[in-house]
């Protein structure tokens, strides 16, 4: 039964700042790291479990020991450097090998593409020619039909040409 007096024991902001000898801007950032939200009571006034603030005195204890540690390691930031290095260095390389592999293969597939196209131009070349001689040779018909259309029958198998004014 004391257990549970103690975790639905509530406490208010102004005793979580002394628990935890904090600003209200650490309190938020300590319950940002340790997705903790806090509560409102019916009054609309900020409250905190018991449970709740134990936590956060965990996470600022470890925050004041591992700070210390992170700064005295000037070492490992030269480390990471040389590997940074090493891996943009392989990635240029890859790079390079790449797009020398698919210029390649593009100039590959396009190596008889010069020939196709030449072939291309010299084939529309002759069907524009044909298309000038289809016109040429209907035109010829026109006058042809209208010449044979100038000869009359005059019996006996015999035709007489009819001479056609041009406004005709």
């Amino acid at each position: 039964m004391l257990k549970e007096e103690v975790r639905e024991k509530t406490l208010s902001p102004q005793q979580v700042r002394a628990i935890l000898n904090a600003d209200n801007k650490e309190i938020v950032e300590l319950c940002k790291r340790a997705a903790i939200m806090p509560k409102k009571n019916t009054k609309g006034q900020t409250y905190f479990s018991y449970d709740e603030v134990r936590h956060l005195r965990r996470l600022q204890a470890k925050k004041n020991v591992t700070n210390p540690i992170a700064i005295s390691a000037p070492a490992a930031p030269q480390k990471d450097v040389a590997i940074m290095k090493s891996i943009l260095g392989s990635l240029k390389d890859m790079e390079t090998k790449l797009s020398d592999r698919i210029a390649k293969v593009i100039d590959e597939k396009l190596e008889g593409m010069d020939e196709v196209v030449v072939e291309l131009i010299r084939c529309k070349t002759d069907n524009e020619t044909l298309r000038q001689k289809i016109i040429d040779l209907n035109k010829e018909i026109y006058q042809l039909k209208n010449d044979l259309n100038s000869y009359k029958p005059i019996g006996f198998g015999m035709y007489r040409k009819k001479e056609r004014s041009i406004w005709e």
